[in-house]
This record gives structure tokens, C-alpha cells and sequence, in this order.
């Protein structure tokens, strides 16, 4: 379960179960685009898969280094999407590796 950190959002880590707001970095492990954390009370390291499969209209969270953000697709093109926010105040490219599906 992920909660608010100020802007950003907190998410467990999966061994010591602290909620931290985590910038994760693009790597690869076997061949799979991935995003790695590491947890900074724990060392931790863990990684999550790069969404591939993305579609129009998926409900997403983007990790920002400013500020977590929440929408919707409204395009995908290679390793960039465009997010739609709530109501359609805004649009902006993101790359894909920051991109959560909700």
C-alpha cells in the first residue's frame, strides 16, 4: 500500500516494510528494462518491471523527481508516454520507466 510523502508518494520496502518516497534509476536485468530502488534504513535493492503494455486510458502514477503524479495514457510512442491529468488540466511526455500502472 503506497501512501503520501508530500509530493511525492511512499512505498513499502519489501523487507523492513518502510514507507519511504523511493527515486528509482532504469537498469536492466536479464535482457528486461527494469526500474532498481534501495531501501536506506535496510540496503535493501529491489527492482520492478518497465510497463509494456501500456494502453490508452490506463489509470498510471508517474515518479517525478519533484512530485509523484496521477493520470491517465494518452499516448504511447517507443519509450516516452503522455500522461493526461484529472479532467484534462494538463498533458506531459514522461519516460516510460517512471510510468506505474493503478
Amino acid at each position: 500500500m503506497s501512501r503520501s510523502a508530500g509530493a511525492h508518494i511512499a512505498d513499502p520496502c519489501p523487507r523492513c516494510f518502510v514507507e519511504a518516497a523511493r527515486q528509482g534509476r532504469p537498469t536492466t536485468v536479464e535482457g528486461r528494462d527494469v526500474v532498481g530502488y534501495r531501501c536506506d534504513r535496510c540496503s535493501n535493492e529491489w527492482v520492478r518491471p518497465v510497463e509494456d503494455d501500456l494502453d490508452v486510458h490506463d489509470v498510471v502514477r508517474v515518479d517525478l523527481p519533484n512530485a509523484s503524479l496521477y493520470g491517465e495514457v494518452w499516448r504511447v510512442e517507443g519509450d516516452r508516454v503522455q500522461i493526461r491529468g484529472t479532467g484534462g488540466v494538463w498533458l506531459r511526455w514522461v519516460e516510460r520507466w517512471r510510468v506505474v500502472v493503478h
